[in-house]
């Protein structure tokens, strides 16, 4: 993940001075452990001022509106409180290279400030901290005492002191070609990283955007460069100086990060640094929450489902010998038949079979009496038939359940890969429902989501003559799908007897699908399954109102009848969509 060096930091800075302020503070929002939403007007518009500390993705910019939840971090009700009827004011650096701002906070712009908020962006060092007027620290984002830093500590009611000072030589517009390339080219090695080296305040994104632009490789040793690549680069350099003193500045994306200038190899140019940096760091953190979410679910899903397989198959094997149960019966009626002939000790006896009248071979206990002998071959063949008794209902309890997680395995596997924010919030739909189940606990405690009229964003798609087909992303949307989104003209699909999602293909009053689109929505029913590697799959479709959600079943589970059965072919829907991108 790309971090935001000074260059960006003065770009956005820059933007924020000249289109938003002064901007009066009218909410405070913490959107997570990490980062801070202020809701900001102005004259011409409202924002929410995205501030953000987290160690990857350290950030300032004008974002979009952090969700509506119960506020829960002491942090941002501080802040809150503080900036009731305040107006940010200024946004000023600390020192020219140094990634740390004060946000300034008075009730009139002409005014001189009653509030500072310190912003400072550095990497995993990260932190925003508020202050009075007399530089006293109110509260902070972390709290660093003597045994976590030597030099610098951080505490409430003590004084504010600036970051250390920036060590190193310093870029400067005025530094001749001659200094600069006896600087950059003194160590052989890797050009960008020496560029780095060489000078403070130079990101690595930067150095390798710098030597792209000048047609040279970031990794090409710098012992390989002839003086007019030295000096093309020096072009590029002084660009770079040139557009920091004039606040010139044009944000786009590349194709692996952004710049904020505007470089040869922009693929998007963008609008604002704002829109920029919210697109940037909220897709590259969505994706990284997804990556850890969806593994964290896949592991526990895999490990429950394989508790629950050995469960299962323990019951069975507990069945099979239940199925013994009326051998013993028999051997106790031969030894009850046969009486006369046991003699005392005997450890075994041949006896002849009543239906086959073969001989027959019984085990006994040379200690007990032929009687006791066959009360014991009873009371063997009671206890194996109340074992089955038993042992029928939690076959079916477990094996109801492992169907439930196959069909929360089978939606994690539609959902691999990061395509736009609607995969992050169907994954954590499923978080959340394995949370409501006591599968997970909630380290959060995060209260259950709103619910609301508007129905969830599930996956579509068209048949071939124009035929909207509707998709369930998880257990909780076929939920929806089925119960409150479908209608008396729908068409209801689901893959017989395999985990997967439930299907609508969505009708017009009176319309009925033609065979091409009833192929069509059984391939991407087939598709949406488990069973999605099989060359062909049995799906089962039938009239939404012939779907019933059986009594206490788990979400998304359901039964149906009057159904009719067609075979999906589920590489045909992955050709499809393919195609569609998606």
């Amino acid at each position: 993940m790309q971090p935001v060096d000074i260059t960006t930091l003065r770009a956005v800075c820059d933007e924020l001075t000249t289109q938003w302020l002064p901007a009066r503070c009218e909410q405070v929002v913490q959107r997570n452990r990490n980062t801070i939403c202020l809701g900001l007007r102005t004259f011409e518009r409202r924002g929410w001022l995205t501030v953000s500390w987290h160690p990857q993705a350290a950030r300032i910019h004008v974002g979009t509106a952090p969700p509506k939840a119960p506020e829960t971090f002491t942090f941002s009700q501080q802040l809150k409180h503080q900036f009731s009827g305040l107006a940010l004011t200024r946004i000023e650096f600390l020192a020219p290279w140094e990634r740390a701002i004060d946000l300034q906070f008075a009730r009139r712009p002409d005014e001189v400030a009653e509030w500072h908020l310190y912003v400072e962006i550095m990497g995993k060092y990260s932190n925003v901290l508020l202050t009075n007027a007399q530089q006293e620290i109110v509260t902070a984002a972390h709290q660093v005492n003597e045994q976590q830093s030597s030099i610098r500590t951080i505490r409430t009611g003590g004084r504010y002191q600036s970051p250390p000072a920036i060590v190193g030589t310093l870029p400067h517009l005025d530094e001749p070609f001659a200094d600069w390339y006896e600087r950059v080219s003194l160590v052989p090695g890797k050009l960008s990283k020496m560029m780095v080296k060489s000078y403070s305040g130079l990101s690595t994104a930067l150095a390798k955007q710098l030597v792209r632009a000048a047609d040279l490789d970031p990794d090409q040793t710098t012992d390989y460069l002839v003086t007019d690549d030295w000096q093309q680069l020096y072009v590029q350099w002084q660009r770079w100086l040139q557009c920091l003193e004039t606040n010139d500045f044009q944000p786009a994306f590349m194709e692996q990060g952004y710049t904020v200038l505007g470089w040869a190899g922009a693929t998007k140019p963008m609008d604002s640094i704002q829109q920029l940096l919210d697109s940037y760091y909220t897709t590259q953190l969505n994706q990284q929450s997804f990556a850890q979410l969806h593994h964290q679910l896949t592991q526990k899903t895999k490990a429950l489902t394989s508790k629950l397989r050995q469960k299962a198959a323990n019951f069975h094997q507990r069945l099979d010998d239940s199925d013994q149960a009326d051998r013993y019966r028999v051997k106790a009626d031969l030894l009850m038949a046969y009486l006369h002939e046991w003699q005392p000790g005997m450890s075994k006896i041949q006896l002849q079979d009543f239906e086959s009248g073969e001989p027959v071979t019984l085990a006994l206990n040379p200690e007990k009496n032929a009687v006791q002998n066959a009360q014991a071959f009873y009371k063997r063949h009671q206890k194996l038939k109340r074992t089955r008794d038993a042992v029928m209902p939690l076959l079916q309890a477990v094996e109801t359940e492992l169907h439930y997680l196959e069909q929360v395995e089978s939606a994690l596997t539609q959902t691999m890969h990061y395509r736009d924010p609607e995969d992050l919030v169907a994954l954590e739909e499923i978080r959340d429902e394995l949370v409501q189940q006591e599968y997970l606990n909630d380290p959060y405690q995060r209260p259950g989501r709103n619910r609301s009229d508007r129905l969830p964003n599930f996956y579509k798609c068209r048949t071939p003559s124009g035929i909207e087909i509707w998709v369930g992303r998880n257990n909780n949307q076929n939920e929806v799908l089925s119960f409150k989104a479908a209608n008396d003209y729908d068409l209801w699909l689901h893959t017989q007897e395999i985990p997967g999602s439930h299907v609508l293909l969505r009708l017009e009053p009176g319309a009925q699908p033609s065979d091409a689109d009833l192929a069509f929505a059984a391939n991407i029913a087939a598709w949406f399954s488990r069973a999605r590697q099989s060359e062909q799959v049995p799906v089962v479709y039938t009239q939404p109102k012939h779907v019933y959600k059986p009594k206490g079943a788990r979400p998304g589970m359901v039964i149906y009848k009057h159904e009719q059965v067609l075979w999906g072919q589920p590489q045909k829907a992955k050709a499809y969509l393919d195609t569609q991108g998606t």
